[in-house]
């Protein structure tokens, strides 16, 4: 530090390092002293980085409180921290942690923890993601039976909340909630050596000397029966009784008190910018019909010779598409992804030391879960009804949730360490959504469609997000009824119908969730042709994806400044040794 004093005052700037390092080090205070406190608000929040927490957060109405006025006080720290007197890599930091603040707060005066459940997900669907990690450790076996133990107490207080919820007319529409309790009964009932919340007990117990095994098993089958499953059968009774039954009956987010202003709100939070519905539903428009034109192109080069809708309805029904059993879907989603591990070093310079495991979709989530997802350590298949899961979408699915998308990124934001820790576990759907679609788009270049219909099937998926930005404005900013949003992707999509009824669903249910996709991917494309048009030939595909990549999830227009500062440093990476 004395050396770096001695050559700023020699070039005469001392007041100037003092005042940078003084924004610093007062940035750095507030956003590590939160995150402290967060992670203790939110014990488990750093996920498979971490041992499993031995309980479950709290959720109750005075907690909430104080989160609010915690984050507010955090807000109003942040304002008096100057921004042009940060450095570079702190102004950065600020960029990705002011936004989140923001968000949390505006979370908490809307009360969104009294809508802690949709059709897509749930408070009690979580704890199935925690059951589903990799243990590693008998402390993780031992914490797992004690975050169990608290499963009362925590159902207690979301049903307490969703009580408040439904007393303003706070809930998910009441149609996106129908067979929803589904995934209450499985857990709510059965042996408890069959319960999804066993799964760590039912395969090889790692770091668990066999003396110990049959005693956890023993524990924890008579937590699950005795603790466990009353909770569940509890949760379940409130669910099917009186929450559903009560749930408003309109669909729109603006139809709730104050909806034109939350909705804009979710616009924000979900996308990262500040855009009007109105806008956002015009750029969908125009990308569906340029897509549109494509999948025409594409359908030509296959050979068929009728028309749009009949060449879709030939995708649906001919069994030529479909696989016949879930290993066959898992096994030749696993295919697409080594094919991808050949390819990895021709387009990125930092891999990921973290593998992935491809496992099917819980029974009790699959029937109204998504295709797929991927996160760290995992790509989840969905192999229920088989007839409705079309091969030639699986190349751009597996781009989307293993390599290089979810389990790709979010494995290397783990990864940098020199960055605070807020940055390395949070995930920002605009970014993380934005690159999984651009890394379907990817897969063209990287020559992983080899047939006209796996071509077409990535082009179904990118017009399947652009159609989103025209669905979920139409649902929740321009009065459109479930019907209008069911045809509408029917009419401009590949889906299967099952997929497109709980696609929609989701929709409604999650508003402005659906955007961050097409949104995030767009800006991405549009900073990589910025760059490409910058140095033409000399363009480094495997510098650029680097210099994205190792900013971890952040808002988009940090992605644009981080491919500005990219083209300012003559298209150099982060990891000039690896390009």
């Amino acid at each position: 530090m004395k050396t770096v004093l001695f050559i700023a005052a020699a070039l005469g700037c001392v007041p100037c390092l003092a005042k940078e390092q003084g924004a610093d080090e007062r940035l750095r205070a507030i956003y590590t002293e939160e995150w402290k406190w967060r992670l203790e608000q939110f014990p488990g929040l750093e996920g498979v980085e971490k041992p499993v927490a031995d309980r479950l957060p709290k959720v109750d109405a005075a907690t909430q409180e104080t989160r609010l006025r915690y984050w507010q006080d955090v807000l109003h720290k942040l304002d008096d921290v100057p921004r042009a007197q940060l450095s570079p890599e702190e102004q950065i930091n600020y960029d990705v942690y002011r936004p989140e603040i923001e968000n949390f707060v505006a979370d908490q005066k809307f009360r969104d923890y009294e809508m802690p459940a949709n059709s897509d997900s749930a408070f009690w669907t979580d704890l199935g993601y925690t059951a589903r990690r990799p243990f590693k450790t008998l402390t993780d076996y031992k914490k797992w039976i004690a975050q169990m133990r608290d499963i009362p107490r925590y159902f207690r207080e979301q049903i307490a909340n969703m009580r408040a919820g439904l007393a303003r007319g706070f809930t998910p529409p009441r149609l996106t909630l129908q067979g929803r309790e589904k995934s209450i009964e499985t857990i709510a009932g059965g042996k408890p050596e069959d319960n999804l919340l066993y799964t760590p007990f039912r395969e090889p117990m790692v770091g668990v000397q066999p003396a110990d095994q049959d005693k956890l098993k023993s524990e924890v089958a008579k937590v699950i029966r005795e603790i466990v499953q009353p909770a569940y059968a509890d949760l379940l009774k409130f669910f099917r009784d009186e929450y559903v039954p009560h749930t408003r009956t309109t669909l729109a987010a603006e139809a709730l008190t104050d909806g034109k202003t939350y909705y804009h709100q979710k616009i924000r939070e979900f996308t990262t910018l500040d855009l009007p519905p109105d806008e956002i539903h015009q750029i969908g428009l125009s990308e569906v019909a340029k897509l549109h034109q494509q999948m025409v192109d594409a359908m030509r080069e296959s050979g068929f010779k009728g028309e749009f809708p009949a060449f879709t309805q030939f995708l649906r029904d001919d069994p030529q598409f479909y696989a016949k059993t879930p290993q066959e879907l898992l096994n030749r989603a696993a295919w697409i992804a080594k094919v991808f591990d050949g390819k990895s070093s021709q387009y990125f310079g930092y891999l990921p030391r973290m593998r992935f495991a491809i496992k099917p979709v819980p029974a009790d989530l699959a029937p109204f879960y998504t295709s797929g997802r991927g996160g760290p350590g995992i790509y989840l298949l969905n192999t229920y009804d088989l007839p409705h899961r079309p091969l030639y979408n699986l190349p751009a699915l597996t781009l989307h949730e293993s390599a290089p998308g979810h389990a790709f990124q979010i494995a290397i934001a783990l990864e940098h360490k020199n960055q605070p820790e807020f940055r390395r576990f949070d995930y920002i759907s605009a970014y993380g959504e934005g690159w999984a679609l651009y890394c379907e788009k990817l897969g063209q270049e990287m020559g992983m469609y080899e047939t006209p219909y796996e071509r077409f099937g990535m082009l179904g998926y990118q017009i399947w997000r652009a159609a989103r930005l025209v669905v979920d404005t139409g649902v929740h900013s321009k009065s459109w009824t479930r019907e209008q949003a069911l045809k509408y992707m029917h009419n401009y999509t590949a889906l299967p119908e099952h997929e497109i009824e709980t696609e929609v669903d989701r929709y409604i249910a999650w508003p402005g969730q659906a955007l961050s996709y097409y949104m995030g991917e767009l800006a991405m494309v549009r900073a990589r042709e910025k760059a490409e048009k910058t140095f033409g030939a000399k363009f480094n595909i495997r510098a650029f994806h680097d210099a994205v990549l190792e900013l971890g999830s952040v808002p988009l227009p940090v992605v644009t400044a981080r491919v500005d500062r990219f083209i300012s440093e003559d298209g150099k990476g982060p990891y000039p040794d690896m390009e």
